[in-house]
């Protein structure tokens, strides 16, 4: 038998968020959402003007994360969110905003 999937396997989801995310306190507004999720990572500034947010807990939480990003209420705007899925690596400690 496999295991079935509930919801509480630890992930890690990488976003890449596109728009105006930058200078807008998007970081700071993910780190927030992370933090009230229970889950640790990070929110970056790319240099292609992109964030790339990386996050680490229990898979649900994740996608609720990740439906946050998409929801339009963040600062600024995002036009579009990009995802990859992988197993949790561990080592993360806090939401750093980078």
């Amino acid at each position: 038998m496999g295991a079935v999937e509930t919801g509480n396997e630890p992930v890690r989801l990488t976003a890449w968020a596109s728009g105006r995310v930058q200078g807008v306190g998007f970081r700071w507004w993910t780190r927030c959402r992370a933090l009230e999720l229970g889950l640790v990572g990070s929110a970056e500034n790319l240099p292609d003007g992109r964030v790339q947010v990386i996050a680490e807990g229990r898979r649900n939480h994740c996608e609720q994360l990740l439906a946050t990003l998409r929801s339009g209420a963040s600062p600024g705007s995002v036009d579009r969110v990009v995802e990859h899925w992988s197993a949790a690596r561990g080592g993360l400690t806090g939401f750093d905003e980078k």
